[in-house]
């Protein structure tokens, strides 16, 4: 069901319309205090009005100024190395956790971007890093060994876009409200507000270390699934959610459908996600913005990273360092790098086989999908209506405008962190969790009551991964 909510605001030159997709028999959820709810119904109390920037008035222009310096909310972090546990997929990749700012003001600001007395500057395990972002540091083993706790405190887990990371503006702006100060400071946990928040980073991203020829790609979901896992035995009362951008939002959408019913997270948002990569590829192909603005800019975002990291990268023999110093565009550097890294014949073949599209119909837990029609990067052509309308635990909200991961405000504010706070609160506050009953899905096609002996598995991949879910 796709329904049109209309806005009390319609008449501001930045107003946008605000639609809904959705199952047309909706996930019940039980609520705290009895009453139980439809999923679609709750999702569209908690989204406000979308009134965007007037004089950002496109989907270019939204994206564009995402380029223009902002420093947003201030999170503070201390990070951990970790191992991969994954068979098959060795190496180190880093999780940020947000903490709460220091208690005396910060000294000098040191030469990779944080105050130098906000903590450890070297990595205690010894794996190191390239960088490090503003106002993160690392933690001592002993603050490390005393995180597990059994506080019920909410956790989010989040992941980033394309190359980017835990200092990434747009996450922050979901994160600082989650992890504000509390004036009840009887469990102030590492943050000190009501949630607790990490932030996943890719591997060599946020000045992480590549220690592996094993890079990233837009299905890499065993270091998300490590970190879940991890979580849920250090902090066993923890109500585990999670949040995705972009190709964040990729590879949580494959994990969630690849975990089903078995997930620990309880609910989820996935922000501005192309969804079907190869469509997204061909549509930024097919103008000159998108091939000389969006897909150069990517692709020399990954260049970049590749120059980082080229020693490690470079392990794999089947990697030209010529040919990829030359590489203009982002699908010229999947064809190049991921293709020899991961086995593909073709971005295409990545493209397919790596899209959250059909993961979409194997996702058990509630998840809530905001998207900007007018996104320029993960365009309204890859976005799966027809699939959300499938599965009673997605709801999609597409507004008219807002551009990629961008959604500006007059004033500088964001709009997709306010029903994605609003949202994450409610499934926190709201929701009984332990009486939601299993949805039964229709197995035979849309419309059932008809035998077929086929079974459409949404989750079979053209690549064979070893399972890392044990």
């Amino acid at each position: 069901m796709t329904s049109l909510a209309s806005t009390a605001f319609s008449w501001w030159p930045g107003a946008c319309t605000t639609t809904f997709t959705h199952s047309d028999e909706p996930l019940v959820l039980p609520t705290q205090s009895g009453p139980k709810r439809a999923f679609p119904e709750l999702v569209k109390d908690i989204t406000p009005p979308c009134n965007l920037n007037p004089f950002l008035f496109n989907g270019h222009l939204q994206t564009a100024w995402t380029a223009v310096k902002s420093d947003g909310p201030p999170i503070h972090y201390k990070r951990r190395t970790f191992e991969s546990e994954s068979p098959g997929f060795e190496g180190h990749f880093t999780v940020d956790f947000v903490v709460a700012p220091p208690s005396e003001p910060a000294g000098k600001v040191a030469e990779d971007g944080g105050p130098e007395d906000a903590g450890l500057r070297e990595d205690p395990l010894g794996v190191g890093h390239t960088w490090l972002p503003p106002r993160t540091s690392y933690f001592t083993e002993r603050e490390y060994e005393g995180l597990g706790s059994d506080d019920s405190k909410p956790l989010l887990i989040t992941l980033h876009g394309l190359s980017g990371g835990s200092y990434e503006v747009y996450l922050r702006h979901v994160l600082a409200p989650l992890v504000a100060l509390v004036k009840d400071m009887s469990n102030p946990g590492l943050s000190g507000g009501e949630w607790e928040c990490l932030v996943v980073n890719s591997r060599g991203c946020a000045g992480s270390k590549i220690t592996s020829s094993i890079l990233y790609n837009a299905r890499a979901t065993w270091d998300v699934r490590q970190v879940v896992k991890w979580c849920r035995q250090k902090w066993p009362h923890r109500p585990l959610y999670g949040i995705g951008y972009s190709l964040g939002a990729n590879i949580l959408a494959n994990y969630l459908g690849e975990e089903g019913s078995d997930c620990f997270l309880n609910a989820a948002v996935i922000v501005s996600n192309p969804w079907k990569l190869e469509v997204s590829s061909l549509a930024l192909q097919r103008s000159w913005l998108g091939m000389n603005v969006y897909s150069t800019t990517m692709g020399n975002h990954m260049r970049a990273l590749f120059e980082r990291h080229r020693e490690q990268i470079l392990e794999n023999k089947s990697l030209s360092e010529e040919r990829i110093l030359k590489l203009k565009y982002l699908h010229e550097f999947d064809r190049e790098v991921q293709c020899a890294t991961w086995g593909y014949p073709t971005e295409g073949a990545y493209y397919r086989d790596a899209s959250s599209a059909d993961s979409v119909l194997d996702i058990r837990i509630p998840v809530f999908v905001l998207h900007a029609r007018d996104d320029p990067i993960a365009c309204d052509e890859a976005c799966p209506y027809e699939e959300i309308k499938q599965n009673p635990y997605v709801v999609l909200c597409a507004t008219s405008g807002g551009g990629h991961l961008s959604w500006f405000e007059l004033g500088g504010g964001r709009w997709h962190a306010k029903p994605a706070v609003a949202f994450l609160n409610a499934m926190a506050r709201e929701v009984d969790f332990s009486k939601i009953e299993p949805h039964t899905l229709q197995s035979n096609g849309p419309r059932g009551g008809h035998y077929t002996p086929f079974i459409f598995e949404p989750m079979r991949r053209r690549m064979h991964v070893p399972d890392s879910r044990q």
